[in-house]
């Protein structure tokens, strides 16, 4: 039962985040640069994104590197709420939901699987520290 739940875990998390990540193949990464320029950072680490948003999610989704996948999911949660999320932080929208709910939802989904792993449905069976 505990590898189930670690593999709907995965599944979820990943899955969902890598909606974005495709969005973002598809549409570009122009505004998330602009957020760069007003911070003053140079527009190539808006490519970064990929790596955040759908490599380590791929990671995730077939459990391996999964602790390290997760950290970077993390990491490129923190660096969305800098940005730009940080505005919401203190909104409540109109359905009752906090501002930042889905990026709290995905940065402690992600927790949970860098301090689980990935249990023994991944390609390296939870036999791996790393995953």
């Amino acid at each position: 039962m505990e590898d189930s739940g670690k593999l709907i875990l995965r599944l979820t998390c990943a899955g969902l985040i890598l909606f974005h990540g495709v969005a973002k193949l598809m549409h570009g990464v122009g505004f998330i640069e602009g957020g760069l320029a007003a911070w003053h950072l140079p527009g190539f680490i808006a490519y970064g994104v990929f790596i955040g948003e759908i490599v380590a999610p791929v990671l995730l989704l077939v459990g391996l590197w999964t602790r390290a996948a997760a950290a970077v999911v993390m990491f490129n949660l923190v660096v969305a709420v800098a940005l730009a999320a940080y505005r919401n932080a203190f909104v409540i929208q109109r359905t009752g939901a906090w501002g930042l709910e889905s990026e709290a939802f995905y940065f402690l989904c992600a927790l949970v699987i860098l301090l689980v792993g990935s249990g023994r449905y991944s390609v390296t069976g939870g036999r791996s520290t790393w995953s």
